[in-house]
């Protein structure tokens, strides 16, 4: 087996409210030095096969369902 990661991300230029709470959190904690928080999803997956073809499946679940293309990236990472 091996172990696949899927980082999503939202796209620059895109209002994260999830980030701006978690920023708020920070700075009513007194940390004034941090800014510009990015809440983001870490998807592990375990793949059977390293073939081109789970490759492209990844991608494909990828973009059908672990991310939304119009406001969001994704990083494949394989370990």
């Amino acid at each position: 087996m091996k172990k696949v990661q899927v980082l999503v991300r939202l796209k620059p230029g895109v209002l994260d409210v999830q980030g701006k709470a978690v920023e708020h959190g920070i700075a009513d904690m007194g940390f004034e030095s941090i800014s510009g928080v990015r809440v983001g999803k870490l998807i592990e997956l375990e793949v059977s096969q390293d073939t081109e073809e789970s490759r492209k499946q990844i991608d494909e679940l990828c973009t059908k369902l672990l991310s939304n293309p119009i406001i969001e990236d994704y990083e494949i990472r394989e370990s």
